[in-house]
């Protein structure tokens, strides 16, 4: 019996899934393991325990493990892909592939079909490939430039909304979205969160603060994500039209925290792509990505 490993990587969470040709044996999660963002460190650390606890789960020895896949951010640059190979075969045995999170992604969304598939974490990317065999993305440049309606993004814009909010009505005092935020940053002022704010601080954490205050009829925490709906609704948008058109049918699926959370990104995200695109056919069923990743493991044992 052969034993295949796939991992993705993400910037939050990292996941394992062990399996044999046919069957899941075994899973395993744990903190982030994007090198980029979290360095090799924490990468390392993120990666080894995911990666015990789910051979744990599975009764088998990280020995055992003949292939291995990996999805990650970047994961298409030598220099980061070098780095993850190394740090993964630190812990389990046979050759190591390491490709973008956005294949392992589409491989869980499509197999070796054409498709779009929008990805929503604590980044964000569109990409696809049309049946051709053509591919295009949108989107992923990084926190700083791009990674639009992305947790980190969502984050990001709802503490500058806050700021904005009072500049426009220095009266306000509170809201429920900036009472949130300064609860998940564990601060007590205004003064303390434009500080931690410039501090380059970790903006996806606030997803959870973000969502919560939308529950709860914040206004503003609710614009944050009906924009975060539009905009990933546009990264879709960019590669349809360069890979399929107005007029042709196309698969559209969707992976990540973000969507995977908030119904409100879900719905305007969807309603948008139709509208533009009516030939889409749209899933919103969220895409498990490291389902992608055990696939292609196997996949490359065959080839």
């Amino acid at each position: 019996m052969s034993i295949f490993l796939g991992i993705d990587g993400g910037g939050s969470k990292t996941s394992c899934i062990i399996g044999d040709e046919n069957s899941v044996l075994g899973t395993g999660t744990s903190a982030g393991s994007n090198v980029v963002r979290v360095g090799e460190s924490r990468a390392r650390e993120s990666l080894g325990a995911a990666i015990r606890q789910a051979c744990a789960a599975a009764n088998i020895s990280p020995s055992r493990i003949e292939k291995t896949c990996v999805g990650i951010a970047g994961g298409a640059l030598p220099e980061v892909a070098g780095v993850v190979r190394r740090l993964v075969s630190e812990f389990v045995s046979g050759e190591v592939a390491v490709v973008g999170d956005m294949v392992i992604a589409m491989e869980a969304a499509f197999g070796g079909g054409p498709g779009v598939i929008v990805i929503a974490g604590t980044g964000s990317i569109a990409y696809g490939r049309n049946s051709a065999g053509q591919t295009a993305r949108a989107g992923g440049w990084g926190f700083a430039i791009s990674d639009e309606g992305s947790g980190h993004w969502i984050g990001r814009s709802a503490v500058a909304a806050t700021m904005r909010a009072y500049d426009e009505a220095a009266d306000v005092r509170s809201s429920g979205l900036l009472d949130n935020i300064m609860k998940s940053w564990g601060i007590s002022s205004r003064e303390q969160l434009v500080v931690a704010a410039n501090k380059s601080p970790d903006f996806a954490a606030l997803l959870p603060a973000v969502l919560s205050a939308a529950d709860a009829g914040d206004a503003t925490a609710r614009i944050v994500l009906t924009h975060a709906g539009g905009e990933l609704a546009t990264l879709a948008g960019i590669v349809i039209a360069r890979l399929f058109g107005k007029r042709r049918a196309v698969p559209v699926a969707v992976s990540g925290g973000v969507f995977g959370n908030s119904a409100t990104v879900r719905q305007v995200f969807g309603k948008r792509v139709r509208a533009a695109y009516p030939h889409a056919s749209l899933n919103t069923t969220v895409i498990d990505p490291v389902k992608g990743a055990l696939a292609l493991a196997r996949k490359n044992a065959v080839l």
